[in-house]
């Protein structure tokens, strides 16, 4: 088993290297350079038709794409330290702040990356004006999931999870496209600060 991973800043494999080492999980990795365009290469293009990663790819070929997917997948191999929950309310909790994280936080910041940023002016067709106008809308999400975390310490409570995991990649990534926590999001950039110090964080 092995993991096709990509670099900081890609998000999506940052999940999946975040979450193996909070999980004491040692994936081999095969670098896939998104700048070179090797996930658009042919041979990848056969492991996963979008050409995105991570893409893991078991013993006997099969390939898992989806970081969330390659991650359950894992979790059920490794059930010890859970981080998608211990119970069914948990279960839903954490499916739900995916979710929320996915298309409320990761929505605008993914489309002023398309749109607005130098890097894939190169690959492709960007509408500026739209792209430019997901500032105000990603500065709105934080300040929704600061105020959603509130007093608690991690997205869903006392108990870190994939939730974290996934909303420190997609803030971390926003900062790299220019998207800055607002400075009145007390309570996002203290969580962030919690999370960033854990050591999985540098994976």
């Amino acid at each position: 088993m092995k993991l096709y991973n990509s670099a900081m800043p890609a998000p999506n494999p940052r999940r999946v290297r975040i979450f193996a080492a909070e999980k004491g999980i040692d994936l081999p990795l095969e670098e896939v350079s998104i700048p070179k365009r090797e996930h658009k290469s042919d041979a990848f293009l056969q492991k996963n038709s979008l050409g995105q990663t991570p893409v893991l790819e078991l013993d006997d070929g099969t390939t898992i794409c989806e970081s969330i997917s390659i991650c359950r997948y894992l979790e059920e191999l490794n059930p010890e330290n859970p981080l998608f929950g211990r119970n069914a309310l948990e279960k839903a909790m954490i499916d739900m702040w995916l979710r929320r994280v996915e298309f409320i936080v990761m929505g605008p910041v993914g489309n002023f990356w398309r749109h607005a940023h130098p890097f894939t002016a190169r690959v492709v067709k960007q509408f500026n004006d739209f792209g430019e106008s997901n500032r105000e809308a990603a500065a709105k999400a934080f300040n929704w999931l600061g105020g959603e975390i509130g007093s608690r310490e991690f997205i869903c409570g006392d108990s870190y999870s994939m939730a974290d995991v996934a909303a420190l990649c997609a803030v971390d990534f926003a900062g790299f496209t220019g998207l800055e926590m607002p400075e009145e999001a007390e309570n996002l950039r203290g969580w962030h600060k919690r999370v960033s110090a854990r050591p999985s964080a540098a994976a």
